[in-house]
């Protein structure tokens, strides 16, 4: 009986390991696929790092995302637990903004919408690890890798957007100039 604690632990903490990278596996699918013809007719900044730093670098602070909301889930009673519920909460949230982010930047080639999603998130994880924090000190210091990378990237989508200023999302490039109506009057 002593061994079922351990392996039930250990399958939580995998599936809270795994489950913020399945958006990844899956954004990375939408990434490749827009990576050779809109991506890379893109201007970038000098600070852009090769494409092949980017999945390494969110695995890993997916895994560390990941572990900490175990220790929080752990620390804070659970998902009903009063000390778990708002750390959780706000990290479902950074998690739904930080999934979001690649199909409104890849998918939608919104850089600018892609901006506005990685503020949001940005200010999002920061309340999370906060929050994180108070509840499990070493769940809340493993979002200080997570932040200073999203910091870096929201920088660069800033970057982007600057030097890219042409790229606009296919809803507005399908918009007439003015409506029928207008031009008839």
């Amino acid at each position: 009986m002593a061994d079922r604690p351990c392996a039930g632990n250990l399958l939580r903490i995998a599936g809270a390991v795994i489950l913020p990278n399945l958006g990844g596996i899956y954004n990375g699918r939408l990434t490749r696929q827009n990576l050779q013809n809109w991506y890379a007719n893109l201007k970038f900044p000098s600070f852009k790092p090769p494409n092949a730093v980017f999945a390494p670098m969110w695995i890993s602070l997916y895994a560390g995302m990941g572990y900490g909301s175990y220790l929080v889930w752990r620390d804070g009673g659970g998902f009903s637990g009063e000390g778990a519920k708002l750390p959780l909460i706000a990290y479902g949230t950074q998690l739904a903004l930080n999934w979001a982010w690649t199909p409104i930047f890849f998918g939608q080639h919104n850089i600018k919408g892609a901006l506005i999603d990685i503020v949001a998130l940005t200010a999002t994880a920061g309340a999370c690890g906060v929050l994180f924090y108070r509840v499990n000190k070493t769940a809340g210091l493993l979002f200080v890798p997570y932040l200073a990378w999203l910091g870096f990237a929201t920088a660069l989508n800033y970057a982007i957007w600057k030097l890219n200023p042409e790229e606009k999302k296919p809803l507005e490039e399908e918009k007439p100039s003015g409506s029928a109506h207008a031009k008839a009057n």
